[in-house]
């Protein structure tokens, strides 16, 4: 067997988990953050990882059990360790996986929130458009809300993707897929409204093409939105648990309800299951179009 230290193998996994497995940036980091929680256990019980057993590894996940982690995120954590032992077996440092028979918490099924739409209105109604910020996080939410976009397809949406006079945007989901998304009249009034404040703000070299900048000139960041819609619930009160996927969710919901055509909503965010060329064979752009600008709540209350 190959021997090697902590420092050497974590480049080696973190090219593995980057190369082989062909994971996001995000999706790597996330690895191998969680990654730094087994060894800062290991180290605390003075055990080499590769001379570690499933004995070993169930006291961990007990201990990630005690410290409140919610049994989705030890699922999550346990699913990494799973793949760095097997990418030490792969890799000839362990002869046998000890996590091959770990188990994983128990998940019980659970619907996330969903926004009504008085309460998407009572959020963004609560931004005080006199703060510098005001009106950019209007235009966030309102974003947010019209295509159904997830927090990093938000951050990383570029003018050079907008086509707002077709009342579409670009988006690059997961796995570098693209797909069009309408937006509602109410997010283009919001962001034309948004343009002025941020074209004459801070953007630094290489961020002139990103929609949502921050105040230090960058594409604003996802834990920046988590911030915001935190801020803006407890500011009116809000008792449910929401997150930037919430208004994503929400979105879907609405359009179901409101008799949206399934296959347009899946179409719309960008989900695996249904390969982006087979549903434009099946619905065409101006289809698809007409099921949102039918269905959202926002395309029915025109401004």
């Amino acid at each position: 067997m190959k021997k090697a230290d902590k420092k050497s193998i974590i480049i080696k996994y973190r090219q593995y988990l980057k190369l082989e497995k062909s994971l996001s940036a995000n999706t790597v980091e996330a690895y191998l953050t969680d990654l730094d929680k087994l060894f800062a256990f290991l180290e605390l019980e003075s055990i080499h990882f590769t001379e570690v057993t499933l004995e070993n590894l169930e006291t961990f996940s007990a201990e990630l059990r005690d410290i409140g982690i919610h049994p989705r995120s030890q699922a999550r954590i346990l699913s990494g360790i799973r793949s760095f032992f097997r990418f030490l077996l792969l890799e000839d440092y362990i002869q046998q996986a000890p996590s091959e028979l770990l188990e994983s918490p128990q998940i019980g099924k659970h619907l996330p929130d969903v926004l009504t739409v008085e309460e998407i209105d009572r959020l963004i109604g609560s931004i005080d458009r006199s703060t510098r910020e005001g009106q950019r996080n209007r235009a966030i939410l309102e974003t947010l809300y019209s295509c159904g976009l997830r927090v990093s397809e938000l951050c990383n949406l570029k003018l050079s993707d907008l086509y707002l006079k077709e009342k579409f945007i670009k988006v690059e989901g997961k796995g570098s897929k693209q797909r069009l998304v309408p937006i509602s009249p109410r997010a283009i009034h919001e962001l034309e409204l948004y343009f002025p404040d941020r074209n004459e703000g801070l953007i630094k070299p290489g961020y002139e093409d990103f929609v949502f900048i921050s105040r230090f000139g960058k594409n604003i960041s996802r834990i920046m939105v988590f911030h915001i819609i935190k801020e803006l619930a407890e500011q009116i009160g809000l008792k449910k648990t929401i997150s930037p996927h919430t208004f994503r969710h929400s979105f879907a919901t609405h359009l179901l309800e409101g008799g949206a055509n399934l296959r347009a909503i899946q179409c719309m965010l960008g989900h695996e299951s249904i390969g982006t060329t087979e549903i434009y064979t099946h619905l065409d752009r101006s289809r698809l179009r007409q099921e949102i600008l039918e269905h959202h709540p926002r395309n029915m209350n025109r401004l």
